[in-house]
């Protein structure tokens, strides 16, 4: 191990501004690097020096280790922290920093390149006598084998990505007849994902406990074990809450999982931070499913409950430490959880959102730790472009028991506010108040078995309360109901107004007397062609308005509303527009009193894309006949593959990408000709 005394951090977002505020505090200077999308990023902004790695795209910046060590190079960083995701698993940049003279903060190469590979890691954990589920790993990666081998351990299995993790490149089969149809898909993704399309089947734990061991490790040999994480409540194999320590398991069973995962670290002479995760059964039996050679996503969970802070440990270790703690002294206090804010749209199958973010104003309190990779307050052109991970920002609460977590953390998840775009905070709220979560009963199973008709899932439709608070908004901005510096007292107007949102209009007409607006619906439509709902009204009283905030009276109850105010763009361009956190989620109301009614009839005639990203796969060609609902092409972006379905019945009439293009979000790639109506 070196010495070193600057640390070039290679990422972005919230990761990277944790790792330069730890780095910064034992005096270490510290280097963000950029691509030019993220030229005005916090973590640039609080970094001694900043440097840019080129273009947007993750693979002309972010994921090109040479430009990371010349970087470092030209600053006069000695050392280079990866943080998580890109590089962080990459062994033959971990070997480049080496190289170098460049110390990377992590494993050694050799025990991430075994340890990145589910195939080996498996096969060197069968041999070290960590438990391990049934299943193949086998060389032989033809169809054949794959289909045979899947048959042979039976169904239901679980096809698995060897190179990556995050839910891409697995496949859950529960029928032998899809194998063929999902080994293709599997090994396609994983291959766009990880570049191998290598694959494992294991035998499926249906229903499992997903448990991981924080292990700690120095050069001197060595290794402790941090207490575990439960990691159960998934969606699409993807993390959604994390909780330390695990409501499922008690102290035998933590013994029992904590030496199985120190065995699994020194099997591979580790160094530094790693997790072993586990698969439980509901008799507490536990498998190995994989070890990450890094910090994880929810390592603020363990921070907060064992005292520790884990990337100042990386960092001594990497500079040649030995561990400060012993098995002995590892203790666990208290209760810590963690979920993730995305920006996705929960109610249209979790779609990542990209576009202009306006409002962020995350939590504070007691137990509360907000971990964010974005600016708060008034944004001022911050962007969720479509290049990057959709995770802006981790909620964390920690209590002197679960129950307290939960609820500080139910309570910071619903106080912070982030408008411009969707995201998931209604979901996460849900969940965290569901009787099998607030029970300690919930399994991987959980939100696609229980949770799939929660109303944070349903597309959004906002309420009548939420339609007059933004309509009353809205016409502060160019109505004589107001003034421009807020609610006058002793004033009386009136207008029109006309609001979209989502796949409704309402059309309304406004009257205020003093500070008491009543909002009457005259109109009411929406694309599903619903009956018109007029003469409804509702009644506000405006207490209090600051700038992004509006105190008001309804049914004897004072509340408050976050709100935000943009113009609108694309179709909507030149358009005021109002942004409300709204009771499943954020809103966006746009003022289209003064363009011509229109109202588009069953689906489109043309694919367009969903948002900035490359096409994997165009499955269709001019002349084919379609029907609704066929997924005509495949969009990749934000690190998932987005299916484009035919919004019409009818035969292609123009194709206008092929696979592996770029494309802008809302380009137009396919025309469709109408099948004639019967």
């Amino acid at each position: 191990m070196m010495s070193f005394n600057k640390v070039l951090v290679a990422n972005r977002g919230e990761i990277a501004v944790r790792v330069i505020r730890s780095a910064q505090s034992l005096g270490y200077r510290t280097v963000a690097v950029f691509s030019e999308a993220d030229a005005s990023a916090p973590h640039v902004s609080i970094a001694d020096e900043a440097i840019c790695i080129g273009a947007a795209p993750v693979g002309e910046s972010y994921l090109v280790a040479d430009k990371l060590i010349a970087a470092a190079k030209k600053t006069g960083a000695d050392a280079i922290h990866p943080g998580y995701g890109f590089l962080s698993e990459n062994s033959a940049f971990a070997k480049a920093c080496v190289d170098a003279n460049i110390v990377f903060i992590g494993p050694r190469p050799d025990a991430i390149d075994l340890m990145g590979s589910k195939r080996h890691s498996k096969i060197a954990m069968i041999e070290a006598g960590v438990p391990c589920i049934p299943g193949y790993e086998g060389a032989d990666q033809s169809d054949e084998v794959l289909k045979n081998a899947a048959i042979d351990i039976g169904m239901p299995v679980m096809l698995k990505a060897s190179a990556g993790g995050g839910g891409r490149g697995m496949r859950l089969v529960t029928d032998a007849n899809d194998l063929e149809e999902l080994i293709k898909s599997a090994r396609s993704e994983a291959l766009n994902a990880f570049g191998s399309g290598e694959l494992i089947i294991e035998k499926a734990v249906m229903q499992p406990r997903h448990i991981e061991i924080q292990v700690f490790a120095d050069s001197y040999g060595n290794t402790v074990y941090l207490g575990e994480r439960d990691c159960s409540v998934q969606r699409r194999h993807q993390k959604v809450v994390e909780e330390a320590p695990s409501p499922f398991v008690n102290a035998e069973m933590r013994k029992a999982m904590g030496e199985a995962a120190v065995n699994a670290a020194k099997s591979c002479n580790y160094v530094g931070a790693g997790t072993v995760e586990f698969l439980a059964d509901s008799e507490g039996n536990f498998y190995f499913l994989e070890m990450n050679t890094r910090l994880q996503v929810e390592h603020p969970v363990t921070e907060l409950i064992t005292g520790l802070d884990l990337v100042a440990m990386q960092l001594r270790v990497a500079a040649g430490d030995k561990l400060s703690i012993s098995q002995e002294d590892v203790t666990l206090t208290g209760h810590a959880m963690e979920v993730r804010l995305y920006a996705e749209d929960p109610g249209a199958n979790f779609i990542p959102q990209t576009g202009l973010l306006n409002l962020w104003l995350p939590a504070s309190g007691d137990g509360i730790r907000i971990d964010s990779g974005i600016k708060s307050g008034i944004q001022q052109g911050q962007t969720v472009s479509p290049f990057y991970d959709p995770m802006l920002a981790k909620i964390i609460a920690f209590g002197e028991n679960r129950e307290e977590a939960r609820r500080r953390l139910v309570r910071a998840v619903e106080d912070s506010h982030l408008l411009g775009i969707k995201d998931n905070r209604a979901f996460l709220a849900a969940i965290l108040r569901d009787d099998t979560f607030i029970k300690g009963e919930a399994t991987t199973a959980f939100i696609g078995d229980s949770f799939s008709q929660d109303p944070s899932l349903q597309p959004l439709q906002a309420k009548e309360t939420e339609v007059a608070l933004a309509a009353t908004i809205l016409s502060a901005v160019s109505s004589n109901l107001t003034t421009g510096t807020g609610w006058q007292n002793n004033r009386t107007g009136s207008r029109v107004i006309k609001l979209s949102c989502e796949d409704q209009t309402f059309e309304l007409a406004l009257t205020a007397i003093e500070n008491t607006i009543t909002v009457e619906f005259t109109a009411t439509n929406s694309d599903a062609d619903e009956e018109p709902q007029a003469n409804t009204k509702q009644t506000i009283k405006i207490v209090e308005q600051a700038e992004n905030s509006l105190k008001y009276l309804q049914d004897d109850v004072v509340r408050t509303l976050v709100y935000s105010q943009t113009k609108g763009t694309g179709d909507a361009l030149g358009c005021d527009q109002v942004h409300l956190a709204a009771t499943y989620g954020n809103l966006t109301f746009t003022d289209i009193s003064l363009q011509s009614a229109k109202k588009n009839k069953g689906g489109s005639d043309q694919v367009l894309a969903s948002m900035d990203g490359g096409m994997v796969d165009v499955m269709v060609k001019v002349g084919d006949v379609v029907e609704v609902g066929q997924t005509l092409a495949v969009l990749e972006a934000m690190k998932m593959e987005h299916p484009l379905k035919a919004g019409i019945a009818g035969t292609i009439a123009e194709v206008l990408v092929q696979a592996g293009d770029q494309v802008k979000g809302r380009q137009k790639l396919i025309q469709i000709t109408a099948a004639a109506a019967e």
